[in-house]
């Protein structure tokens, strides 16, 4: 395709055919004012008089690191008028602290920005070229990622689950998009941070690729057929993950999200655990680890030992094993609950908060397994935790037994114990919220008792 022959415009048209968004889907485009996003958003003006049924907008992320970010605001501003779309200034603050890339720092912020701004369906337009995808396969060999890293870049992604990433530039050289900017005398930026090689993507363009187009000049071309490659070849293990995956997921009462079979896991080759694990944290939707980590965690998980206590953290989550089971939640540090008094009234239904995000309910009724109310001289409080040598006599039990027995038997895993609320009538715990209610404090027959239950 040569620099005369193709039409930005096209290239959006060509990606919307294949999704067929409804009208008033808006089509937000990633517009710094550079040269690529610059011809993009030329296209995408000219895309929007042939289809004013969808919404426009230009984002442009105001990231304050360039002491000429507020020149480079107002130029987008000025362009987005002859353009005649809608525009978005938004400023971020970016992470500049110690051992923090600032490229991939400043990324996260402005994809941040840039999902603000979207809802269900809307469309985001990025203006990667084919020699971005070039950088982006050479920064996944660098760092050693699988098929799915060397996958690169799609021209159309899934983003944020239920919005759609486009790339209409994907398999346009950069002389390509700069020599149409010329030709139709399209203003843009320089960035000069482009310039400064310290930065990896910089460091490629301004010296690695250059030497590798001089050898070989389709270098672009045919790394991008290695990349389309890789991409068929995810989807067919994504395909099978898919398909094996459900067998071994369980859900439990005593988790939000399914819980995966270790034992299932163990009968697969060394390489299959490795890919449905990531399937399983990718379907809860966690950041997949390193294929190192995730080799030390399949270790520690798989040739554990029955009883012992297998706790990872990995950034935002935490992986534990208990009866087989793998459970992953997001982490959050322990904060030990504190107890609560609580007086009841009358009404049919109270709740109390316990957490920031959690409350405790308690609703009178007449029926089913209920504690009985409280006498007048009797003290209500909510405490967490208490010792497992605690003897317990759930109703649901013809004997009582000790509490660490009793949450073994209803297979409570240990880190959640501590944060099952406990009623107590003076010091006397007569309830397990979820669980039980102490046999000698059930309401009889007919009698006005009290459910608990907790609220998120």
């Amino acid at each position: 395709m040569s620099a005369t022959t193709w039409q930005p415009a096209e290239q959006i048209a060509a990606l919307i055919a294949q999704l067929t968004p409804p009208p008033g889907t808006q089509l937000v485009l990633a517009y710094s004012g550079g040269v690529d996003s610059e011809v993009l958003a030329h296209g995408l003006a000219q895309f929007a008089k042939r289809h004013p049924e969808y919404r426009y907008l230009l984002v442009h992320v105001h990231h304050g690191l360039s002491g000429n970010a507020g020149r480079w605001a107002t130029h987008c501003q000025r362009r987005a008028l002859v353009y005649g779309l809608p525009i978005k200034v938004k400023q971020v603050a970016v992470n500049t602290g110690p051992r923090v890339s600032l490229e991939a720092a400043a990324r996260d912020a402005r994809y941040h920005a840039l999902a603000q701004e979207l809802t269900a369906g809307d469309l985001l337009l990025t203006a990667h070229h084919q020699d971005d995808q070039l950088e982006t396969l050479l920064l996944a060999l660098k760092r050693g990622l699988g098929p799915k890293g060397l996958a690169a870049m799609g021209a159309i992604q899934a983003f944020h689950q239920d919005k759609w990433l486009l790339r209409p530039l994907l398999d346009i050289s950069r002389q390509q998009v700069e020599q149409f900017a010329v030709t139709h005398t399209i203003e843009h930026i320089e960035d000069e941070s482009n310039l400064d090689n310290r930065f990896d993507r910089n460091f490629l363009r301004l010296e690695v690729i250059p030497a590798l187009r001089a050898r070989w000049p389709a270098i672009a071309v045919t790394s991008a057929r290695s990349a389309q490659l890789c991409a068929e070849q995810q989807a067919l293990i994504d395909d099978e993950v898919a398909s094996r995956l459900p067998a071994m997921l369980q859900e439990t009462a005593n988790a939000s999200s399914p819980v995966l079979d270790l034992r299932l896991l163990a009968q697969q080759s060394a390489p299959w655990r490795a890919q449905l694990l990531r399937g399983f944290i990718d379907s809860l939707g966690f950041a997949m680890p390193s294929a190192a980590q995730l080799k030390q965690v399949l270790v520690q998980l798989i040739d554990a030992k029955e009883d012992a206590k297998v706790e990872i953290r990995l950034n935002a989550m935490v992986l534990r094993r208990f009866r087989h089971q793998l459970y992953i939640d997001r982490y959050q540090p322990h904060a030990k609950l504190a107890p609560i008094n609580i007086r009841l009234s009358d009404a049919l239904s109270q709740h109390w908060p316990i957490t920031d995000t959690a409350s405790l309910q308690a609703k009178r009724c007449c029926h089913g397994d209920r504690l009985r109310l409280p006498m007048a001289d009797e003290r209500v409080s909510v405490r967490f935790g208490a010792p497992g040598s605690l003897r317990c006599h759930p109703h649901f039990r013809d004997k009582g037994r000790e509490l660490k027995k009793l949450w073994q038997e209803l297979a409570v895993p240990p880190w959640m114990r501590d944060q099952v609320p406990l009623i107590y009538f003076d010091d006397h715990l007569v309830a397990a919220v979820g669980y039980w209610v102490e046999k000698r404090f059930i309401a009889l027959a007919d009698d006005v008792g009290l459910v608990f239950e907790l609220q998120a």
